[in-house]
């Protein structure tokens, strides 16, 4: 089981034209916390700096996980709605990879 995030959906056509999603799922991984704070200034400074850029990089979720690309969805509305997901922006599933199919379902 693998735990993903809905990070982005989008609206494209396919090459014939017809309307579609393009779904982006990041895998998030526990990001090791560390509660030392530093004894000097400098270090304490270090330390806010690396954290505000944390929270700006987009693969770095705020909640103090690491999200990694994981899987790209294209669909027609036809194959979105015969999937029978509703994916929403930050919802958060479990994915089963077995016997050749890959099974959703929300957390």
């Amino acid at each position: 089981m693998v735990r993903v995030r809905v990070q982005r959906i989008e609206s494209i056509r396919d090459p014939e034209g017809n309307l579609g999603k393009r779904i982006e799922l990041v895998e998030e991984r526990p990001m090791p916390r560390f509660a030392i704070r530093p004894a000097t200034e400098e270090g304490r400074m270090v330390q806010d700096v690396v954290q505000a850029l944390q929270q700006q990089l987009p693969v770095v979720n705020p909640r103090g996980g690491i999200a990694f690309p994981k899987i790209i969805l294209f669909l027609t509305e036809q194959e979105y709605d015969e999937l029978g997901i509703t994916f929403d922006v930050n919802q958060v599933y479990q994915i089963e990879l077995k016997n050749n199919t890959i099974k959703f379902s929300k957390t």
